[in-house]
């Protein structure tokens, strides 16, 4: 088993900033990529942010600029960066992980975090 757990969400101002971070532990052989999603009420969720075990980056067209994701791999944590913040980030925001158990398991991508809200409002 995998788990995720997401810190750092809360109540922002527009224009602020806010950094999540996304720890994850368990039966983890490898991980070749962790990413942030978001769902706003009423909304499908989606992809803000994606990083590769080898560095590459992946953003959502609405965040290019202002977020920026990065790992600290050898503590399996992912952490997103966000500034500029506007309120239509508000969202609950999910960490997900590609996930190798063993050596010769496949990567499973059906590993997600509990969610963080981010509230940007004045």
């Amino acid at each position: 088993q995998v788990q995720l757990v997401e810190s750092g969400g809360g109540l922002v101002q527009p224009g602020g900033s806010l950094r999540l971070s996304c720890a994850a532990s368990g039966s983890i052989f490898s991980i070749n990529a962790m990413g942030w999603y978001r769902q706003a009420p009423g909304k499908q969720r989606e992809l803000a942010a994606a990083i590769s075990s080898g560095g590459s980056t992946n953003y959502a067209d609405s965040v290019k600029g202002r977020f920026t994701i990065s790992t600290d791999n050898a503590k399996n944590t992912v952490y997103l960066q966000m500034n500029s913040l506007k309120p239509e980030d508000t969202a609950v925001y999910y960490c997900n992980a590609g996930v190798k158990t063993s050596r010769t398991s496949r990567y499973e991508y059906d590993n997600w975090g509990q969610g963080t809200q981010v509230t940007v409002s004045s």
